[in-house]
């Protein structure tokens, strides 16, 4: 950055900074949330519901947390489900149309899902392989952007039929656009080896991104149903998500599917929102490379403080993985994918490290309700990055899964949305800067 600009912003951040006072007293709510943390209310949806308090007399009471699809619990959809496939189909199917779908509903979704896996003719050739990317979040949106190009109707149509359509189109390609990006990455910038498996339409979504990611495509039954939960478990989480309300602010203008998801997949990017898995992961790396992992409670205590004193790991002051801007008491996702984490952990010899994980997280919510006085929770991130490095998947897909599951709750809120709202999102900001004269330029200073 040259002196000039340096001395610009600087001269700009003096004066025309906001004080914080400013946003108590113009009633304007931070990141829209209310004083208490609860999210502002900007819609209705019937789609899911997050649970993590209740208000008692207009006071918010933390509570243990469920989360909901279209009024089922999902933690009822994942016990009943045990050894069963295409789950995460199923609830495809519930998320987009209301309900759960019988035998013959569902093999005729699968099936629809399935015959939608191949992507265009030669664009595996000319829009991947020939263009790598050693970011994989940034290639996905292009890729998906990409898509409208390829789109045999009309790309821009807003019909609610046409949305359903396009919408299932990308929740069946983009896992397969993500395997092979990533190939595609390894071999240009790692010097890997090449390995591209041709769609087996045979297979549920899980099942084919372990088969194309693994260059002999095998997998257990149980490694496919511990990715199918976790997809399961990030299909939707309400409408006030960072990425699902920004799918509803692009769409609410009119725009296209594409850009719409394309939005979303850069705002899942953040490391405070579907990054959050990787930070964990390196956190808890960083952790055991430090105090080891048999280290006792008391030593793993000592080093969260020093997490929060900024001393430890990024410096940031965060335990990553722990606390949620809803759940309080418990989150059920993270309460799911402890109980398959640890399954699949002694399956593959790395109950160790599952159990050490435990205690980090029981020891980190002690330490934060010590100092904070507030109920917190592990949340899901806490334990994908490890369920995914024991499936033996690159850190490069953590986040990029998240939005394999999270796409049909995108297009179910867009065509939600459009269905009952339809208004373009234009909240409001308040100025609070000085009215000032146009001064010629011959006699600016």
């Amino acid at each position: 950055m040259s002196e000039f600009v340096k001395k610009s912003l600087k001269k700009s951040l003096e004066d025309e900074s906001i004080k914080n006072e400013l946003y108590k007293e113009y009633s304007v709510k931070k990141g829209l949330r209310n004083e208490d943390g609860t999210g502002v209310l900007v819609g209705l949806t019937r789609i899911s519901d997050v649970v993590g308090y209740r208000k008692v007399d207009g006071k918010k009471i933390d509570d243990y947390g469920k989360l909901y699809y279209r009024g089922i619990l999902v933690s009822d959809i994942v016990s009943k489900s045990e050894g069963r496939r295409y789950m995460f189909e199923e609830v495809c199917f519930l998320i987009l149309f209301g309900h759960l779908p019988n035998r013959q509903e569902l093999e005729i979704f699968k099936n629809i899902i399935a015959h939608r896996y191949e992507l265009p003719d030669r664009y595996l050739e000319h829009s991947i392989l020939n263009f790598p990317s050693k970011n994989l979040m940034n290639k996905l949106q292009q890729e998906v952007l990409m898509m409208y190009r390829y789109d045999k109707y009309d790309p821009d149509s807003r019909d609610t039929w046409d949305l359903i359509e396009k919408g299932i189109n990308l929740i069946a390609k983009i896992p397969v656009i993500v395997c092979y990006t990533y190939a595609t990455k390894i071999h240009n910038f790692d010097n890997a080896s090449l390995v591209i498996h041709h769609i087996d339409p045979n297979l549920s979504i899980a099942e084919q991104i372990l088969y194309l990611l693994r260059p002999d495509g095998k997998y257990t039954k149980q490694e496919a149903e511990v990715l199918d939960r976790c997809l399961l478990l990030h299909a939707d989480h309400g409408g006030g998500n960072n990425s699902t309300f920004t799918s509803v602010v692009i769409s609410s203008t009119g725009t296209d599917l594409y850009s719409a998801i394309s939005g979303s997949i850069g705002s899942l990017k953040g490391p405070r929102h579907g990054g959050a898995n990787l930070a964990v992961r390196k956190q808890m790396l960083a952790a055991i490379d430090e105090i080891g992992i048999d280290a006792d409670d008391r030593t793993i205590r000592k080093l969260i403080k020093r997490i929060m004193d900024k001393d430890f790991n990024d410096n940031s002051g965060l335990v990553y993985g722990i606390g949620h801007a809803v759940y309080t008491l418990s989150d059920p996702r993270a309460e799911i994918l402890e109980k398959k984490c640890g399954e699949l952990a002694i399956e593959k010899g790395r109950h160790d490290e599952f159990l050490f994980y435990k205690r980090f997280a029981k020891e980190a919510i002690a330490e934060i309700h010590e100092r904070k006085g507030i109920n917190v929770c592990a949340n899901v991130d806490f334990y994908t990055g490890l369920i995914y490095d024991i499936l033996g998947i690159p850190e490069d897909l953590y986040t990029l899964l998240f939005v394999i599951g999270r796409t049909v709750g995108w297009v179910a809120h867009i065509i939600e949305d459009q269905l009952y709202s339809n208004r373009i999102v234009r909240p409001a900001t308040k100025y609070v800067g000085s009215i000032r004269p146009y001064i010629p330029l011959d006699d600016r200073e």
